[in-house]
């Protein structure tokens, strides 16, 4: 049946009774509908492949005369005469409506929003649900069935569904499943709460006013209005010269006209002086020439023409210094510069002791790399006219004819201090002495926006280097506040010109064979990288490709943003192609796209244009772009191009959204100072100091409600207090629970942080959710948990919280500090969850995608520091990391050794998750398929992931500063193998982390770190851990009597034996029988032992036993001890006896419930006898050909018989290309151990041999067991003829292992 059938019979039933002649003609009208032009059903793993709210749109009526109208639709829904009061019936899904309908209203009217609650709990993840492909819109129609009987009167746009507690709503010509909330409740398996809205109840306070004076701007007039206009303040230096203190409002006061009241020289000299430190102690060249001729008028004859000329001059001296200011010459971000040089700048007194001399780098560079080799001025010392200064009067001549340059060529200069050999106060006095340091750099473009080439006189502002900044921080001045001035005069001349070109031979072909490479689209950036030449006489070549260039896909265009493109056609070209990319796309690659703007040779481009306009039409990018704006003007070399962005941004989202912004931003700096607080009080003064500042964050919310900076939909009222703490780590972030303002929603659950970077676990996360993106767009559903992340400022932010979850260390804690050694933790805190065996099943399935997911992600970013406190485990089973302060392959050390042994974090207890037991299963070779299907399809995108990290390359991160961080993921995705050499390569990375012993300790020391958190679990917590909630006398009724009444072994999923309690209780007549696992006796008696230390329980029995633990024996033996110390347990005190740990112990849980005879034994399911000659198991193979090599890849065995003692076999594969009398074509793998579930992922090559050559030839393949001390044991064969297989390409298939691949000869 198509889905649009299926939708209609799924359709709301109305009590508007039809003839059954206009039922049958409804009916087929809907039927009618060819499949084609219908959506897909949104079902698992079977996943759109085009990002939340841009997928399945809704086919116009227009285009198809099947197409159903409006009218039609709502006449089908009333047709079918079924109908239950507030509810929606769906295949699979329920719908309750609620809806206020009073009698004074007109009929075709809603007076309250309606709620809808769409469940998909009942449904596994391969169902396909026809309410979630359907158009947003046909569920409105639905819904308004309810209270309008005729839908032509209805305008159907006009109403919404928002998302309850969320300031959201879902765009209705798209499926419901498109949108990322419903997918996200899907995963959970939560309800999908709706409210129906009219557009007219709708909230519009973040939306942009209509103003007289901005109203007929666009976007480039106001952008560039805010861009000219905003100026540079010039703060005051504290102190004037003579002593006293001067504020701005003196200078303003001085007029130039007032310089005739001064009577002496020196009176002006004075006057010039205080302008000058005024104006941030800048003091010209001009402005030094100028007050000498005013000093020397004084020996002049005594007329007043001489003295008026030279003050005339140093009025305009002071005149040009003041324009310059104003327009911006002097800028932090350095935009401007030129050629020689003639003074720099106001020094303190730490220079002046540790340097000696000072000289100038000079390069000029284009596309990130030189076009000729940098220049070093002269090293000169300072002299001192009104400041210290630095005087070079050099001319730099750089061989280059002006024509050549390219239009976005950029000159640097770079000031270098020699140290001082005397200075004992210098930072490396007690040191061997280095090298020239770097003080500060500038760079600017050689052309303007205008494409005019710089000219005149220059004031650059040169940012100060790290190294700089730290050491004069032990000086007087608490910090380096003082801004190196550096004067530039432009000379242009005319000079022989030099060719500079690329001289690899690679690049030099692909140029050659660029018009052959227009048929791969995505090798554009490569091909302009390798252009020979970016001068004049090229850029009409160049141009003509990129215009005639097929479109790129906007993730592939982001490289051409990157520095080594720094042409101005060539980076609105790409801007051009990224703007078809969705609001929902575009937030993934927004904080590269913002650290693209510092490659932008002028502030006016297409890049901030199109950010600004999308900031515009969508107030999740502008709020996004907000944050991250306002994180990037803390940048020092770029931070005044960003706060002009911002200003720009400011100026055009509206009133509504400004003022929501500076709430957010006065929220934050509330958030912060607290949690400064807390982080520096002692532990026990941490809670007063976290309860009193709670108190004036509460005070904030009682004057307005706010939206939180990790979403714009997220509004919080007021704070839950009581539910307000803080986290037990170095950085002791504050957890906060918000109360939602929508009263529909859930609490709001966030972590503010301070002391530590965030944007490195942004980046981490945005990584993480990129290839979660391009796994869903191949049809792999990994289950990845995405959670929410923003940096707020310098080392602040918040996180998001992921409800019902623990650290592994967390859930290890349970059992001892040891328990990070034991294999159950973690699958008995699932099956504590999940007790029924359908709910275990399905969170193990999720604990199997999410684990392949973060093993992958993990490694190929190279996020280390993996302990058990950053990894985390949700209740339906997905695992998650957290906390990325360690990635791309920087390791935790301790001392000299790597603490991140381990390619990534796979434990025994995850594979003990993963296979169901102890014993390796066909699960753990899904697992392995997961893996390796996951890192392959990453590796297809290797080219957008190192863009994206490339492009960060300058965000300032510590670890993530350059190619050598970036060769760590290139290497890790491994670009240039096949995806069966990848598969080998993963599958042995896997075995490498599962057998390392590292890992464990480092959990082991993790645990004895944390171990004054341990102890008995908090109350909201369950206090045995196969039990979810705590039973107490008053529930349960008293116990009067309890035995071991026998046992029974069990396989779920190994082998044990578990002892039946035979339970009565006071006014019961029958008794109960409980079934309870010895390590449930132990965990009982070891709480005990916690909660009562002073009292005397009895002894447990010893749990130790030589030999074989799961056997008949051991378990009679057991039955007696354990019969015993329960009969002893209940004869104890009565505060033992009657707590709740024993009654929670004897609750009947679920696997109480199931009726299973109580002398029967229970059989291994599945598990064959073991039977001399009997063979059973398949065998998954790999056969491709290529290069005259034929390529058998041995993936996985299943199912194999047990070998004749009925222990698990050792195998092994063995095979040869017969016929084959001289056994020249043996090849073996590898052997496993101890499993009838191998995982090999091994190539076994046959080099040589021509497809006619094996067109004659057959593959025998034999499974054997290795044994020490008899002959290998033969396990199963098949034998495959060569010329069935389509050797062009590759074949995977699994193969019936049987008794006729007899092996020719021994091992």
């Amino acid at each position: 049946m198509p889905a649009w059938s299926q939708i209609c019979l799924c359709c709301l039933a109305s009590s508007h009774d039809q003839e059954p002649r206009q039922h049958q003609q409804i009916w087929e009208l809907a039927t009618k509908r060819p499949p084609s032009s219908v959506v897909d059903d949104f079902s698992l793993p079977r996943i759109p492949r085009k990002p939340p709210h841009s997928t399945h749109p809704l086919p116009r009526r227009d285009q198809s005369e099947h197409a159903l109208n409006p009218s039609s639709i709502g006449a089908l829904i009333r047709s079918i005469p079924q109908r239950q009061k507030g509810r929606i019936h769906f295949t699979g899904l329920c719908m309750q409506l609620f809806f206020n309908h009073p009698s004074s209203l007109p009929p075709f009217s809603l007076s309250r929003p309606s709620l809808f609650s769409l469940s998909s709990r009942s449904l596994p993840p391969t169902t396909s649900y026809p309410i979630v492909s359907s158009p947003v819109e046909l569920l409105i129609m639905q819904a308004l069935c309810w209270v309008h009987d005729d839908l032509n009167q209805v305008d159907i746009s006009s109403y919404v569904l928002k998302v309850c507690g969320q300031e959201e709503v879902l765009q209705n010509k798209h499926s419901l499943g498109s949108h990322e909330y419903v997918q996200n409740c899907r995963k959970w398996e939560a309800e999908i709460k709706l409210q129906l809205l009219s557009q007219s109840t709708m909230r519009r306070d973040l939306a942009r006013s209509v103003r007289p004076k901005p109203t007929n701007q666009s976007i480039s007039d106001v952008s560039l209005w805010c861009v000219c206009v905003c100026h540079i303040e010039i703060p005051a230096r504290g102190q004037r010269p003579g002593g006293r203190s001067m504020k701005q409002t003196d200078v303003q006061k001085d007029k130039l006209s007032d310089f005739t009241q001064y009577k002496t020289v020196e009176g002006v000299v004075q006057m010039v002086k205080n302008l000058c430190c005024a104006l941030d102690e800048v003091e010209t060249q001009a402005i030094t020439e100028a007050v000498k001729k005013v000093k020397r008028s004084v020996n002049l004859p005594r007329t007043r023409s001489p003295e008026v000329r030279s003050m005339m001059c140093v009025c305009v001296c002071l005149y040009g210094l003041v324009t310059s200011l104003r327009v911006g010459h002097v800028s932090t971000t350095g935009h401007r510069l030129t050629k020689p040089f003639d003074v720099a700048t106001h020094f303190d007194d730490f220079h002046l002791v540790n340097y000696e001399k000072y000289y100038l780098m000079c390069a000029l560079t284009h596309n990130g790399r030189n076009l000729f080799k940098p220049i070093q001025s002269k090293k000169v010392g300072t002299y001192k006219s009104f400041f210290y200064h630095i005087k070079w009067d050099e001319l730099i001549n750089f061989p280059m004819a002006v024509a050549l340059l390219p239009l976005e060529s950029m000159l640097t200069l770079s000031l270098f201090g020699v140290l001082n050999q005397n200075a004992s106060g210098s930072p490396d006095s007690n040191k061997q002495r280095k090298g020239p340091e770097l003080l500060g750099k500038v760079s600017l473009p050689l052309f303007d926006f205008r494409r005019v080439l710089m000219s005149g006189t220059k004031l650059l502002c040169l940012w100060t280097s790290p190294q700089a900044s730290s050491a004069a921080a032990g000086s007087r001045r608490k910090n380096l506040a003082e801004r190196i001035i550096l004067q530039i005069d432009f000379i242009v001349y005319a000079s022989p010109s030099s060719s500079h070109r690329l001289t690899r031979a690679d690049r030099q072909l692909l140029w050659d064979q660029r018009h052959h490479c227009r048929a791969h689209t995505h090798s554009l950036p490569k091909v302009l990288a390798s252009a020979p030449s970016w001068d004049w006489g090229s850029m009409a070549e160049i141009h003509s490709l990129l215009h005639h260039w097929p479109s790129l896909q906007p993730v592939c265009a982001l490289e051409l943003l990157d520095s080594k493109f720094a042409d101005t056609e060539v980076r609105s070209v790409a801007v051009s192609w990224i703007e078809s990319t969705s609001d929902d796309e575009l937030a993934d690659y927004l904080p590269q796209l913002v650290q693209a703007l510092k490659f932008e040779c002028h502030l006016k481009n297409a890049l901030v244009m199109f950010l600004l306009s999308r900031a515009q039409g969508n107030v999740s990018i502008a709020h996004y772009l907000y944050w991250l704006l306002r994180d990037a003007v803390l940048d020092p070399a770029f931070g005044r191009r960003y706060d002009q962005v911002l200003g720009s941004l400011l100026c055009l989202c509206g009133a509504g959204l400004r003022d929501e912004l500076d709430k957010q931003t006065r929220l934050v700096t509330l958030l912060g100072a607290l949690a400064e607080k807390v982080r520096q009080a002692g532990g026990s003064t941490r809670q007063v100091v976290l309860q009193e500042g709670l108190e004036r964050v509460q005070s904030f919310f009682q004057r307005n409600s706010c939206r939180l900076p990790l979403s714009p939909s997220l509004e919080a009222k007021q704070l839950n207090i009581k539910s307000c703490s803080f986290f037990n780590s170095n950085a002791v972030p504050l957890k906060l629970a918000l109360v939602n303002s929508d009263p529909l929603g859930e609490e709001i659950n966030v972590m503010f942080k301070v002391g530590e970077d965030l944007r490195q676990d942004m980046l981490a996360l945005q990584m993480i959710r990129v290839m979660d993106r391009i796994w869903l767009q191949e049809g792999l559903d990994l289950r990845i948990v995405n959670f929410k992340c923003i940096s707020t400022g310098k080392d602040n932010g918040m996180v998001e919280l992921v409800p019902s979850s623990d650290t592994l260390r967390k859930i290890q804690a349970e059992y001892g500090v040891t328990g990070s050694f034991k294999d159950k933790p973690l699958a008995e805190w699932l099956r504590k969850y999940n007790p029924a065996e359908d709910e275990y099943d399905k969170a193990s399935e999720n604990f199997i995608y999410s684990c392949a997911g973060c093993c992958v992600a993990t490694y190929v970013l190279g996020i280390c520091d993996r302990h058990n406190d950053n990894i985390m485990l949700r209740s339906t089973g997905h695992m998650f990391h957290i906390d990325f302060g360690k990635f791309l392959g920087h390791a935790q050390m301790f001392g000299s050794f790597k603490r991140d042994r381990a390619p990534f974090v796979l434990t025994s207890d995850m594979a003990y998750v993963i296979n169901g037991g102890e014993r390796p299963t066909s699960r753990f070779q899904l697992f392995v398929d997961l893996c390796s299907q996951a890192y392959n399809l990453i590796r297809k995108h290797s080219g957008l992931i190192l863009n994206l990290l490339s492009l960060m390359t300058l965000s300032g991160l510590p670890e993530l500063t350059g190619n050598q961080d970036l060769k760590y993921v290139y290497d890790a995705l491994q670009p240039q193998t096949t995806d069966a050499e990848a598969t080998i390569f993963f599958t042995r990375l896997i075995e490498s982390s599962l057998g390392s012993v590292a890992t464990k300790f480092n959990f082991f020391i993790h645990n004895l770190a944390q171990l004054r958190f341990s102890g008995l679990p908090s109350n909201d917590e369950p206090i045995l851990s196969f039990s979810p909630k705590t039973y107490t006398l008053k529930q349960e009724g008293r116990i009067r009597d309890a035995s071991i009444f026998s046992f029974q072994k069990r396989y779920n999923p190994d082998k044990h034996y578990t002892y039946v309690v035979r339970l009565l209780r006071e006014g019961q007549s029958e008794a109960q029988f409980l079934f309870r696992t010895f390590d449930e006796f132990q965990e009982l008696h070891n709480k005990l032992c916690i909660l009562f230390p002073l009292w005397k329980l009895p002894g447990f029995p010893n749990r130790m036993v030589l030999g074989r633990t799961h056997i008949k024996d051991v378990a009679a033996k057991r039955k007696i001890e354990l019969n015993g110390y329960v009969q002893n347990l209940l004869r104890s005190s009565t505060e033992v006896t009657q707590c709740d740990l024993i009654y929670t112990f004897f609750h009947p849980i679920a696997r109480d419930d199931k009726t299973e005879g109580l002398e029967a034994t229970a059989r291994a399911p599945g598990k064959p006898d073991p039977t001399s000659g009997r063979v059973e198991g398949e065998v998954k193979l790999s056969v491709s050909y290529r290069n005259s090599t034929l390529f058998i890849m041995v993936m996985h065995i299943r199912d194999l018989v047990s070998t004749v003692e009925g222990t698990d076999p050792n195998p092994y594969v063995k095979t040869y290309l017969l016929p084959d009398p001289h056994k020249t074509s043996k090849r073996k793998t590898k052997i496993s151990r101890k499993t009838r579930n191998p995982t090999f992922n091994e190539m076994l090559v046959y080099s040589g041999y021509s497809k006619e050559t094996l067109g004659l030839r057959e593959l025998q393949l034999s499974v054997l067991s290795a044994e020490s001390l008899r002959e290998n044991c033969y396990l199963g064969g098949v034998t495959l003829t060569l010329k069935d297989f389509d050797l062009s390409k590759e074949t995977i298939k699994w193969y019936k292992l049987t008794g006729s691949g007899t092996p020719q000869g021994g091992a």
